[in-house]
């Protein structure tokens, strides 16, 4: 793991395009902001863990038939 020490209003840069700006710090906690091109996802850690392990249910549910598939949708 890389461990920089910067200050507020200071930046790293993560490949060519994406910025990452120490907007405020104090009192325990550090807010950044993030320049990054729309088409890159930007998740808090746990919203990320809740998406990939959601994903990976969904993955994992077998399907017997398309009809049973209808019916399932149509229920929730």
């Amino acid at each position: 793991m890389l461990v920089l020490t910067r200050k507020e209003n200071e930046s790293i840069m993560v490949g060519d395009n994406i910025e990452i700006t120490v907007v405020e710090a104090g009192g325990g906690q550090v807010r950044l902001g993030i320049d990054a091109p729309q088409d890159i996802e930007i998740h808090r850690k746990e919203i990320y863990q809740e998406i990939e392990a959601t994903n990976k249910e969904a993955a994992s549910q077998k399907v017997g038939s398309l009809s049973e598939l209808i019916k399932k949708i149509s229920n929730e």
